[in-house]
């Protein structure tokens, strides 16, 4: 599924994208108890993040009577692609070498990770 707008996620939906994308499928609880920062966030707080990525069209859900129980419909290497996307081009200028010149300045990649992505360009 495409995702619209160019849509991304705050910090904390992250992390809830994060902890479906691991269990498939949850209840709030679920979530809540997958979730190994603490404080935790209450229930409620969880809830409403789950019911704004439903209307951003990230996740689904199965009702069962008055619960629910969730599901991505965004896959993790969709989202990650479009966020790579997005920082291409809106911090980078879509310029790739600026950007991988600003993570081995930074120091974000080893060498050998280095030599891996030039094998890979290079096939």
């Amino acid at each position: 599924m495409s995702i619209a707008n160019n849509t991304i996620l705050t910090p904390t939906e992250l992390k809830v994208m994060q902890i479906l994308w691991r269990l498939e499928n949850a209840f709030v609880k679920d979530i809540l108890q997958d979730w190994t920062e603490e404080p935790k966030p209450a229930y409620n707080t969880v809830s409403t993040i789950v019911r704004i990525l439903q209307e951003k069209a990230f996740i689904g859900h199965k009702a069962y009577g008055r619960t629910h129980e969730y599901h991505p419909l965004v896959s993790r290497e969709s989202y990650q692609k479009q966020f790579l996307r997005n920082t291409l081009e809106k911090l980078f200028e879509g310029s790739m070498s600026s950007l991988v010149s600003s993570l081995v300045d930074a120091e974000h990649i080893a060498a050998d990770e280095l030599d891996e992505i030039k094998k890979m360009l290079n096939d």
